[in-house]
């Protein structure tokens, strides 16, 4: 059973900045993972979401739960539906606000900036789930099931991010001034979300009940190329000359024969191939812009990368590949 009102499902990235959010309010969370991980400002509880009683159990007593869980990538078309369906379940029976980290891949390929009231018309297996879960929360929440509101966050970076087209693979080569291999074409305009912004916008979403029975779109700094943003973060590491490789479709199939993860990219090469603008305006004439300035956050990110302990570890990597 939760020890506390705020139970965070998950703890990866959006998790653990949900977390730091809510302790910054004096708030001491739950964080319910598979394994118990421990997460600092949490109080951790082992348990398996797959297991519905198991979930209404780690959940009971919350007063907001904050569903930050999800499957492997690659499984989102056959696991992630049922995953939210048993978290709506175990939030009904608590009667707590469910708070959902989303994305924007529902709305498909759009012509111009991306805003709350574009239709969910994505034809991606990944986007076709995502715009069906949001039905399945909207219709939950009208018919007065539980209370839901959700936050959807473009491609997202910062401390801890791994598994992002602005994750290890980029900033990871970038810092150690080696070419950068990036998704789609540099030179078009792409939203990326700060992820602590993120943890941030869905606490605030969840503390504001005019917001409930809606998905906002959370704050991002500036919108700038991925070549602009690659520069700023190149010039914060005091790298070598930034150098960008493209890396096309036809590479992702290729690689993704044998990583499943990366397969799964190439679907939405069209976030990368055109303008990528996400709106926030709903949000923050509501809640307020807190998007931390670009530079700020890059810059956070940087040194994450350029840590003694990260140099240490890219050298224990190429020994035990060397072994």
């Amino acid at each position: 059973m939760a020890t506390t009102s705020h139970v965070v499902l998950g703890a990866g990235p959006v998790g653990r900045a949900v977390i730091s959010s809510l302790t910054a309010r004096g708030i001491t969370p739950t964080v319910v993972t598979r394994t118990g991980q421990a997460v600092p400002g949490a109080i951790s509880l082992r348990a398996d979401l797959g297991d519905p009683s198991a979930a209404a159990a780690a959940t009971a007593g919350a007063e907001v739960l904050f569903q930050c869980a999800q499957p492997a990538y690659h499984r989102w078309p056959q696991e992630f539906r049922a995953l939210q369906s048993r978290v709506v379940d175990a939030a009904a029976e608590a009667g707590a606000l469910l708070v959902a980290a989303e994305n924007v891949y529902g709305y498909g390929p759009v012509s111009g900036p991306l805003t709350e009231v574009l239709p969910l018309a994505a034809t991606t297996r990944k986007g076709r789930v995502r715009a069906q879960m949001w039905r399945d929360l909207a219709d939950a929440h009208q018919a007065g099931r539980l209370r839901v509101v959700a936050g959807r966050a473009s491609d997202f970076f910062g401390p801890g991010v791994t598994a992002s087209a602005v994750g290890d693979r980029f900033f990871g080569p970038l810092c150690r001034g080696e070419r950068v291999d990036v998704v789609g074409d540099p030179d078009r305009l792409h939203a990326y979300t700060y992820v602590p912004d993120f943890g941030e916008a869905l606490v605030r979403l969840s503390e504001t009940p005019a917001t409930w029975g809606h998905a906002w779109h959370v704050p991002n700094a500036t919108t700038v190329t991925t070549r602009e943003f690659a520069t700023i973060a190149a010039g914060l590491a005091a790298a070598a000359p930034l150098r960008l490789r493209p890396v096309r479709a036809w590479q992702l199939r290729l690689v993704g024969s044998m990583v499943p993860a990366v397969r799964e990219i190439a679907e939405m090469l069209y976030e990368f191939d055109e303008d990528h603008v996400v709106d926030h305006t709903a949000y923050t004439s509501v809640l307020g812009d807190h998007a931390t300035p670009l530079e700020d956050a890059v810059a956070a990110t940087v040194a994450e990368y350029t840590a003694p302990r990260r140099h240490d570890e890219h050298a224990n990597r190429l020994l035990r590949r060397r072994a």
